[in-house]
């Protein structure tokens, strides 16, 4: 204790005679600068506040001096450890030896540049050589294609229903078809699906019928949630297509646990979970890939970055410059 009272004299001191950093923040000057220049009265008697002299050339001062001030805490830095044994500069948790620092910075491994988006086909259409292009059959290329049209209709009459107030709600997949069927192709019935509100593609492709979307989004006798779910919540037992949760990213840890159960039971499957860019600011979002990388679960997650969160642009919702553009 006595070490760290000595350090504070020490830095009190050079601050004092060195920097003028006391001078700068006394609370007399700065009173006396608001007190005789924050406000003047005009001829029509109208009270205008001014800025305090201090934000005029004195600003330059005081940001160079602010800045020599924090070369200075450096320079103490690495005079202290020098001087001081090893022992009082790291603390053992846990995790290993932690040593301490005065800089505060963010520490990222993402690359300086934008992440590409993944492609296997060029502008006309033929496979690039250096992808890992797989050929289907003709009959399941058609399919896939004949069930992203069919979401694109589907949509198109029921969002129609909607602004008519036949149904109270609906959100479609447009531009999004392709991530739906092409992701179910690529998944066997026994994998479990937790979706967020635009993948019904993939529960399109594993048998549930247009009349049963119907169902759902007129909350009709044959709905298998008997109405209680708003429209578009689609759920089906039978294809292993978890119901649809309002809240956003709720979908994700509860996939991870449900991911964790498969592996417990040893079983050849998998879940994936879809969800969009602005489930990404969700704390379950964070916590559930830590869970998921921790139990090792065999869970996939699929972001749709369609640039925005409802309302709110990503332009808003990330710091990162590496997030994928749409």
């Amino acid at each position: 204790m006595a070490i760290w009272f000595t350090k504070s004299r020490s830095i009190s001191q050079y601050l004092k005679t060195k920097i003028g950093f006391l001078e700068i923040l006394n609370q007399r000057c700065l009173n006396s600068s608001f007190q005789s220049n924050s406000s003047r009265t005009t001829s029509s008697g109208e009270n205008c506040r001014t800025p305090p002299p201090f934000l005029g050339d004195s600003a330059t001062l005081f940001v160079t001096r602010r800045f020599e001030s924090m070369k200075a805490a450096k320079q103490l830095d690495s005079k202290y450890d020098s001087d001081d044994d090893e022992d009082e500069q790291a603390m053992d948790f846990p995790g290993g030896r932690v040593t301490f620092t005065s800089e505060m910075k963010f520490i990222s491994e993402s690359p300086e540049k934008r992440i590409p988006c993944y492609r296997v086909l060029d502008d006309n259409g033929d496979a690039l050589m250096d992808s890992r292009f797989e050929q289907v059959s003709e009959e399941i290329a058609v399919k896939m294609y004949s069930a992203m049209v069919t979401i694109q209709m589907m949509d198109t009459i029921f969002y129609d229903a909607q602004r008519q107030g036949r149904i109270s709600f609906y959100v479609t997949s447009n531009g999004e078809e392709a991530i739906n069927i092409a992701s179910a192709a690529a998944l066997t019935q026994d994998d479990v699906i937790l979706p967020q509100y635009r993948e019904p593609g993939v529960l399109l492709w594993r048998g549930f019928t247009l009349q049963e979307f119907a169902n759902q989004c007129f909350g009709n006798k044959a709905d298998y949630g008997k109405g209680r779910q708003m429209p578009i919540h689609y759920g089906s037992k039978k294809h292993n297509y978890f119901t649809v949760s309002s809240p956003i990213a709720t979908q994700l840890p509860q996939a991870v646990g449900a991911a964790y159960s498969l592996k417990m039971d040893k079983k050849d499957a998998c879940v994936v979970t879809y969800f969009g860019d602005g489930g990404t600011s969700e704390g379950d979002f964070h916590a559930s890939l830590n869970f998921a990388a921790v139990l090792e679960a065999p869970v996939i997650f699929i972001c749709r970055n369609n640039g925005w969160a409802i309302s709110t642009p990503i332009t808003e919702q990330f710091r990162s410059t590496t997030f994928h553009q749409p």
